[in-house]
């Protein structure tokens, strides 16, 4: 695909109204032969996007799996990196995240200057995100390794003013996310708080584990869900959760 258009797309989500879905890989779940399988099934359900990474990256082979799923596919893979080290030049896009709802300095700019240089040199598209960890009901990697507490699932104003601070710092799009193995996904009333009030592309994911939350999330306001656990689990989830972010309503 053409360098530099994920971020145009997403915007163009955000002003359209329309809504997007995500499969999210992590490089240590998958085999060769399931990247193969899973981009087939991506290609047949016209999944919008791809994201890569994972909190903890035990194995090394983020390029192969990269290189492997686009010999496949089309779909624009986006990095979601839990640490710097997870950066690979063979995605289209990376999102820069600074964990804004954290108070862990190394997250939010420490890892970030010493990532830059090489980040610099990968000609990715960088997409600078506002991510946010919600209380998911369970400790999630994400918290854990952030050393940082949850935003309560009780509290939309906190996201909200969480996401404004981080929109007022420019970023380019917010990350709304339960963690991987979530008990509970992020509340629509959450989603429709932050996604109305905000004028840059809201993402959410986490604890996702059917169509008909995709359908609700969307609704709700997210330009785009992204679903990895449950997908795992169960491949067939990918053409009906697709489907239901394409049939929801369009929400300006």
């Amino acid at each position: 695909m053409r360098p530099g258009t994920v971020y145009p797309q997403l915007k163009q989500l955000k002003a359209e109204g329309r809504h997007a879905f995500a499969v999210l890989i992590d490089p240590d779940s998958i085999s060769p032969e399931g990247v193969k399988r899973l981009a087939e099934k991506c290609n047949d359900a016209a999944v919008d996007f791809i994201f890569v990474g994972g909190s903890i990256m035990v194995t090394a082979h983020v390029d192969q799996c990269i290189s492997q799923f686009k010999q496949e596919s089309d779909i624009p893979v986006v990095l979601f990196p839990g640490s710097p080290s997870q950066v690979s030049p063979c995605a289209d896009a990376l999102l820069y995240l600074s964990l804004i709802s954290g108070r862990n300095p190394d997250l939010l700019i420490g890892q970030h200057v010493v990532s830059a240089p090489s980040i610099k040199a990968s000609g990715l598209e960088v997409i600078s995100t506002g991510y946010m960890v919600i209380d998911g009901g369970v400790p999630t990697t994400v918290s854990y390794m952030s050393h940082s507490a949850p935003i309560p699932a009780n509290k939309p104003d906190v996201a909200l003013c969480t996401a404004w601070a981080g929109e007022l710092q420019g970023k380019h799009v917010i990350y709304m996310d339960a963690g991987s193995g979530a008990q509970y996904p992020i509340s629509s009333e959450m989603i429709r708080r932050v996604s109305g009030n905000i004028d840059i592309p809201l993402i959410v994911g986490g604890g996702i584990r059917t169509p008909e939350k995709v359908y609700e999330n969307c609704q709700a306001g997210a330009q785009v869900v992204v679903v990895g656990n449950a997908i795992e689990k169960d491949l067939s989830l990918i053409r009906e959760m697709s489907l239901a972010a394409k049939e929801a309503p369009i929400t300006l």
